[in-house]
């Protein structure tokens, strides 16, 4: 019988055609309570390998090892989406020689299919494998639930590693990733701690200004028109949002509204729409609680999906084009709706794209939400410090204060207006959150690029400077 199983991750990598100067990659599932990213770049160093490109979907804080790797010239080249401010804070003051490729959730998968991206060996960590390699996120003792973001690399990886914690007798009945794409599995002690995947608050918030702008959202939707049987909706994970989905839930109960589906990140308080008949499906890409892990493993409306299939626009459809409504959060914004996610008030890196970018290009209406100022600094600004998420792709932004419609969207405007809500131009309320606060003082930076941010489509969207000391 052929035995892909290696006793240890060094044994894998030494059995694998990895080579100084090759790129690898990893999901980012177990979020914050990940360890095989680390276990595995503890043990690549410790192999001696130098000069490395690592391609994960996120970076988070628990992934802050990789500075010493790059200090020690065992990484020199970083490529993600998301990218946190422990990680962000030094590469934004120029640690790394070669500028970061940041991508958005499709774009990754679409660079990888379109050949502009390339994995020589990929470590995916799953909660339950045979040793065959058969997988999936969301059975066994650190189940994360969907592993779609791995599925693109498991497809196109020149090699594929397995790392688990669950061994199961082969055939695993239910797999997410099979045996056919799969060269090697190590079993671990533990690949991470799945109660450190909670993104965002997973609570309501209780602060006036996110209800009250949780409330006008949900009459935005409403006049929209598009809040009607087969609605299909995806929001985040912050107070803010959630608060969006409670108040949309007790609509959609009071009116005998059933939506088609809604999708991105699960989180607990969409298991519950689903569960009270809102949605008739959840379509899965990353889970972003407990409840949505347990979820995923015992409701067959809850499906997992892959990143290509979420949001690439190299597959022949994508969830993200179905969507109608999507809930969408920013750093800042500029007269011309361009939207930052990348990069702080203060320059630095702490965020990027995600699902941003993706999510804002298919549906039919986007919603930036946030608030008008947040520390006495305006959200508004002549130009964002990064382009996310173009402006042409961005549809309404709310505020506290009111909305602003993108002109080209008057098909928008003109229902958002007739139903009595507050709209203005994006240059009234600019006018007014600097009234308030002042205008901000103009970032320093140096030359030299640090971050380069490739729109979906593949091209360079926007570059990330280094901070001037």
């Amino acid at each position: 019988m052929l035995s892909k199983e290696y006793s240890d991750i060094k044994s894998a990598i030494k059995a694998s055609p990895l080579e100084d100067g090759m790129t690898v990659s990893f999901h980012h599932h177990l979020r914050n309570g990940d360890y095989v990213l680390n276990m595995v770049m503890a043990a690549i160093a410790d192999l001696g390998f130098k000069d490395l490109t690592v391609n994960a979907s996120a970076f988070f804080a628990c992934h802050k090892p990789l500075l010493d790797h790059i200090s020690q010239g065992v990484v020199t080249g970083l490529e993600c989406n998301y990218m946190d401010a422990g990680l962000g804070e030094e590469i934004s003051r120029g640690l790394l020689k070669k500028p970061v490729i940041f991508r958005s959730h499709g774009g990754r998968p679409a660079d990888l299919y379109r050949g502009a991206a390339h994995i020589d060996v990929a470590f995916i960590a799953a909660s339950n494998a045979d040793p065959a390699g058969n997988c999936n996120g969301w059975s066994g003792k650190s189940a994360f639930g969907s592993i779609g973001y791995a599925m693109a690399d498991a497809d196109m990886a020149d090699y594929v590693i397995v790392i688990s914690d669950q061994k199961s007798i082969y055939p695993l009945q239910q797999s997410s990733i099979d045996e056919s794409l799969v060269d090697a599995v190590v079993f671990v002690d533990s690949i991470g701690d799945p109660e450190k995947i909670v993104s965002g608050t997973t609570r309501v918030t209780r602060d006036p200004i996110g209800l009250l702008m949780a409330d006008l959202a949900v009459d935005a939707i409403a006049a929209s028109g598009l809040l009607r049987d087969g609605f299909s909706f995806q929001t985040g994970a912050g107070g803010a949002s959630l608060a969006v989905a409670q108040l949309l839930s007790d609509r959609m109960l009071a009116e005998g509204i059933q939506g088609s589906f809604a999708s991105g990140g699960i989180t607990g308080m969409l298991v519950d729409m689903l569960r009270a008949g809102l949605f008739r499906n959840l379509l899965d890409v990353q889970c972003f609680d407990r409840a949505a892990v347990e979820s995923i493993a015992q409701d067959e409306r809850h499906i997992e999906i892959s990143a290509s299939r979420y949001a690439s626009p190299e597959a022949k459809s994508n969830v993200a084009q179905q969507l109608d409504v999507v809930i969408l959060g920013a750093t800042e914004i500029d007269l011309d709706f361009n939207v930052n996610v990348h990069t702080d008030s203060n320059g630095v890196i702490m965020g990027g794209s995600g699902g941003h970018s993706d999510t804002a290009a298919g549906s039919f209406m986007s919603m930036i939400i946030a608030p008008l100022y947040r520390a006495r600094l305006p959200l508004i600004v002549d130009r964002v410090g990064c382009i996310s998420t173009p402006g042409r792709d961005v549809d309404v932004l709310l505020t506290q204060y009111g909305l602003a419609v993108n002109p080209r969207r008057d098909d928008l405007r003109q229902p958002l207006q007739a139903a009595g809500l507050p709209v203005f131009e994006i240059a009234e309320l600019k006018a007014r959150a600097e009234a308030i606060c002042g205008l901000p003082q103009p970032i320093k930076r140096k030359d030299r690029t640090v971050g380069i941010v490739r729109s979906r489509d593949g091209e360079i969207l926007d570059r990330i400077y280094q901070l001037a000391d």
